[in-house]
């Protein structure tokens, strides 16, 4: 079993990360010619996964924004970590990645935020995939540097550790409604599970090996 959970995929390059991009875009335009309200059956509404069988959510909510901010640090965040973990793992191990970890967060948030009554909340965006990004990145690449805030130089595995605290503490506290904290933190997870088990890389040794 794990030899086959770690069967290596056959590479190749074909800009997965641009076509997610132009995809993201494409989808965030739409809403302004979309008369009919159809791109809110998009986005993530827990009950309505779990009650209406709407379970295409669960993928579909990755690909819609609540605005042009909301995008665009999304998608430049995307293309920051996408195109080197692509490069690094491959386009078609990329795209697994991405929608494991954004499904995987997506599951979470349906089942944890139904139980927590808020069922009829809907959650968009990429940032539960991008945060499982960042991890990997991270993992992969543990000496790089990244500009927390684009101003402060941070090696990638503390800024990993920094935007995960202070997500949790942003969750515990509920500060900064209106932003999905535990879909970010759901998407770490499982990108941890699938360095994991895909890749046997434990991040957590990678981020504090001796040096």
């Amino acid at each position: 079993m794990a030899s086959f959970l770690r069967r290596p995929l056959r590479y190749s390059y074909y800009n997965a990360t641009i076509i997610l991009i132009v995809v993201n875009v494409l989808v965030f335009f739409f809403r302004y010619v979309d008369r009919q309200g159809r791109i809110g059956y998009l986005a993530l509404y827990p009950d309505l996964v779990l009650h209406a069988g709407a379970w295409w959510q669960v993928v579909t909510y990755m690909f819609v924004h609540a605005g042009f901010w909301h995008i665009f640090w999304n998608m430049l965040a995307l293309f920051m970590f996408g195109i080197q973990l692509e490069q690094r793992m491959g386009s078609t191990e990329f795209l697994l990645f991405y929608f494991f970890c954004g499904i995987g967060a997506g599951l979470a948030t349906v089942f944890i935020n139904s139980s927590a009554g808020m069922g009829m909340v809907p959650v968009v965006g990429a940032s539960g995939a991008i945060f499982g990004l960042l991890l990997g990145f991270a993992s992969f690449f543990p000496d790089a540097r990244i500009l927390f805030f684009f101003v402060i130089p941070m090696r990638a595995p503390f800024a990993v550790l920094v935007f995960t605290g202070l997500e949790v503490i942003f969750l515990v506290t509920n500060t900064m409604s209106g932003v999905a904290h535990l879909t970010h933190l759901a998407g770490i997870l499982f990108a941890y599970l699938y360095l994991v088990v895909r890749f046997g890389i434990n991040p957590i040794t990678v981020f504090f090996r001796r040096r």
